[in-house]
């Protein structure tokens, strides 16, 4: 008999979460937080599900830069499916706040288009890296306490 798609995901637990994490900043518009919670309330060890929630979503972000920095209209509209709208938003986000904006880069609509001007209006690659998975890490280490304490709080 086949798995559910949650009995999968729990069996191939950190694994799935990495890809989850790094497609949801990347080419398909899902979201990773649900299966982080659902994986530290089955008891997952908290450190490792948010370091490799924290990679995979950092990975796809680099990627979306990578595109920015090399790649041409066609990856941002037809594979990254960033509109022009979301790019402008973006641009003007990035001139306004500056490379500190990528502290954001995980919030839905505009995350996604923020790495990618990062990367076309060729920011340091070291400075993308540590200001965008320092955002994204506290994101996930601060749903992972309100998670746990939840969890405690309920038992």
């Amino acid at each position: 008999m086949m798995p559910t798609m949650p009995e999968f995901l729990l069996d191939h637990s950190l694994p799935a979460l990495f890809l989850l994490s790094f497609c949801a900043s990347t080419l398909v518009p899902l979201g990773s937080e649900w299966l982080l919670v659902l994986l530290l309330l089955e008891g997952s060890n908290p450190a490792s599900t948010v370091a490799v929630a924290t990679l995979g979503n950092s990975l796809g972000s680099w990627t979306t830069y990578l595109v920015g920095f090399w790649g041409g209209d066609w990856l941002t509209r037809k594979v990254l499916r960033i509109t022009r709208q979301q790019q402008q938003r973006a641009e003007v986000w990035f001139r306004s706040f500056g490379s500190w904006s990528l502290l954001l880069a995980w919030l839905p609509l505009v995350g996604d288009p923020l790495c990618l001007v990062s990367g076309a209006l060729k920011t340091p690659f070291l400075r993308f890296v540590l200001l965008v998975s320092c955002g994204k890490g506290l994101r996930y280490l601060t749903l992972a306490v309100l998670t746990l304490r939840g969890a405690q709080v309920l038992s």
